[in-house]
């Protein structure tokens, strides 16, 4: 796990100019990924050309990203951070399965920063994630970690210890399964359709599915064992 790292202050200005110019660099060469995927196909893409087409170079994007799959859906990361900065926000007396639903819905509508899945041809990269193998294992790994951040912000809520209890795996597993269940079905829709309204939606639907197949697979209190 990284180390915390020491918060900033107003008076470090400094600091605050390298992280803006570390975050745009960064947004460049996730941008020169997925355009140059969606143009050439991940087989044809090079981090070289990745690199040049952001305008920095080789050594830049190693400092930012292993591969050119975790470059092209480094929007997956972030979204997976925001949902669980979030989860972390939700007030502590909502079950954890509803915080992490609210969580979601806010990323989704949120209009002045707009959720990556619905931005313009993100639909199609995450299509393409799901039949290109590289694609395919840089978006799990990028899940896994989300979802392993997420069962530890539960466990805090819940107070218990993650490795010795259930309940914030199952969970995040099932949350997290909604959410992506939701997010294969939309990618393989018309990339037509409304973005954000249509994926809110969408996942909105899934949730309750969940929970009506909760409920009437719960046990039947009169029925014996």
């Amino acid at each position: 796990m990284t180390a915390t790292k020491p918060s900033r202050t107003a008076e470090d200005p400094t600091e605050d100019r390298r992280q803006r110019k570390a975050r745009q660099t960064r947004d460049a060469l996730a941008t020169a990924a997925c355009d140059l995927i969606l143009e050439r196909g991940p087989a044809a893409t090079t981090v070289e050309a990745i690199a040049e087409r952001a305008d920095v170079t080789r050594r830049t994007f190693s400092r930012h990203f292993a591969g050119k799959e975790d470059a092209a859906l480094d929007f997956v990361r972030r979204d997976g951070d925001r949902i669980n900065a979030l989860l972390r926000s939700r007030p502590s007396v909502e079950p954890p399965l509803l915080a992490y639903r609210r969580a979601v819905r806010d990323w989704l509508t949120d209009r002045e920063d707009p959720a990556w899945h619905v931005r313009p041809r993100m639909r199609r990269l995450l299509a393409l994630a799901g039949t290109e193998p590289e694609l395919f294992a840089a978006y799990q790994r990028i899940r896994v970690d989300a979802q392993e951040e997420s069962i530890r912000i539960v466990a805090g809520r819940l107070g218990v210890d993650d490795a010795r209890d259930v309940r914030p795996a199952a969970v995040v597993d099932a949350a997290a399964g909604v959410l992506i269940a939701a997010l294969r079905l939309w990618a393989r829709g018309d990339e037509r359709d409304s973005g954000a309204a249509d994926l809110a939606a969408l996942v909105e639907r899934a949730y309750d599915a969940l929970t009506s197949e909760a409920a009437a697979a719960a046990p039947d209190s009169t029925t014996e064992e």
